[in-house]
Formats: C-alpha cells, sequence, structure tokens
C-alpha cells in the first residue's frame, strides 16, 4: 500500500473522539499518526493499521481506496 506523509486515513472504525480520520505524520515499518478531532498521537506497526483503512486522501484532494 503507497502511504505517503501527509495522507488522512479513513478508518473502519471511529475513535473516541468521534471522528475517523487520522493524519499520517511518519511512514515506515510502524506508523505514526494524529487524530484529526483531538490531536491524539498514535504509533502501531504498518500491518496493523493498513488493514483497517477504509480510503486514503491525498493532501492534492484525490482519494484511494
Amino acid at each position: 500500500m503507497d502511504l505517503q506523509v501527509g495522507d488522512i486515513l479513513h478508518m473502519k472504525k471511529a475513535h473516541p473522539c468521534g471522528t475517523c480520520d487520522w493524519e499520517l505524520l511518519r511512514v515506515g515499518q510502524d506508523l505514526k499518526m494524529k487524530c484529526t478531532g483531538c490531536g491524539h498521537l498514535v504509533m502501531a506497526p504498518r500491518r496493523q493499521i493498513e488493514k483497517n483503512i477504509k480510503r486514503i486522501i491525498r493532501e492534492t484532494g484525490t482519494e484511494e481506496i
């Protein structure tokens, strides 16, 4: 899966604050994301995050599944 820093990831499940969107801050074996609703930072294994992504919203405004 092609992920880039700055992408907005729309996840299958919502964060407790109510939003499903996360901003991607770091890419590698682990991904670092920031909740767009409350600003909570999370770092998790790439494999775990990739299986929970519903769609990717690029900085350019394009969307991918």
